[in-house]
């Protein structure tokens, strides 16, 4: 069968055949947006650096990040399974996003969504798994491939869909078979309360300011003095701050401003086995230099264990 290109050769399809090349081209365009790429897994693993989240090391960790509050549980409900899970536990909004994933996905099926693996701490990491991988910092989540291709294609579709508003990043992976899928919690749970017009709480860590904070959370500084009835921009650490919701503005645009927005943190990184300075500096996106004049370091020379401070800005 010869296709003639260019309108001319459309006209000449059948019907059928055109609804095939489409649905082909639909196909080929989600096959290559859940490849994902260093840039994506760079992408994860510098959120989760700016939000200062812990990257656990042992079972232990785990543990004290579930009292602390900074993970939660996550459950088998008759919407969601757990298989084979060692650690069911992840960041709250990660959480919430898998609960509400799994009931759409349930009254769109009829079958229960089957999460893989959520927290893992570095120490039973597989061995394939990226020295970025956001798994320790309670941030992923893998979900089995469903094996109907209607449900299927409607989960790859709305994961696909919440990408585009930039609150995760899937990937489907082949060893073994499922999808990963990053969740950044901030701007998820800013996409939340702008579809459903909430405030929203923040606390406040290390570094943060009241405009870095309004900027962060898509308000301004006036707004969240008066919500938190403040008299200057002085705010402490550990103070939850009330978040008016969104005045306007789509939620899609909420998210990508919210997780754009300038912050300077600190935060601190342990040197693992076979990390070199430059590859540290190019993980922060910082410079060798800059890691030597914060750290005091006369050289490039670095040991397993050692801790290092590093300054971001966030741009």
């Amino acid at each position: 069968m010869t296709i003639t290109s260019g309108a001319d050769g459309m006209r000449n399809l059948t019907p059928t055949l055109i609804a095939i090349l489409l649905i082909a081209a639909v196909t080929t365009a989600q096959a290559q947006d859940l490849r994902g790429s260093r840039e994506s897994i760079t992408q994860q693993h510098q959120h989760a650096v700016t939000y200062g989240y812990t990257f656990v090391q042992t079972s232990s960790q785990v543990a004290g990040l579930v009292d602390a509050g900074e993970l939660v549980r996550v459950s088998a409900s008759r919407t969601m399974t757990l298989h084979n899970v060692s650690y069911p536990y992840a960041r709250p909004a990660v959480r919430t996003l898998i609960e509400r994933l799994s009931a759409q996905y349930f009254n769109a099926c009829g079958e229960k969504l089957t999460v893989t693996s959520l927290t893992r701490p570095i120490a039973r990491q597989p061995a394939n798994a990226s020295d970025d991988s956001v798994h320790p910092a309670g941030m992923a989540v893998d979900l089995r491939i469903p094996s109907n291709g209607r449900c299927r294609a409607w989960l790859e579709s709305t994961l696909l869909s919440l990408e585009t508003n930039h609150v995760l990043d899937v990937t489907r992976e082949r060893r073994p078979p499922h999808y990963h899928v990053a969740v950044f919690p901030e701007t998820y749970s800013n996409y939340l309360a702008g579809m459903n017009g909430q405030s929203r709480e923040y606390t406040v860590r290390s570094g943060d300011t009241l405009t870095a904070v309004a900027a962060r959370m898509n308000t301004t500084v006036a707004r969240l003095r008066a919500a938190n009835g403040l008299r200057s921009d002085l705010i402490h650490i550990g103070q939850r701050l009330s978040v008016p919701a969104d005045s306007g503005g789509s939620s899609a645009s909420a998210v990508a401003s919210a997780s754009s927005a300038p912050m300077v943190r600190e935060v601190t990184h342990k040197v693992r086995q076979g990390e070199t300075l430059w590859r540290i500096a190019s993980r922060y996106e910082t410079s060798v230099d800059v890691l030597r004049r914060q750290n005091d370091l006369a050289g490039d020379l670095l040991r397993i264990g050692q801790t290092l401070r590093v300054v971001l800005d966030g741009s």
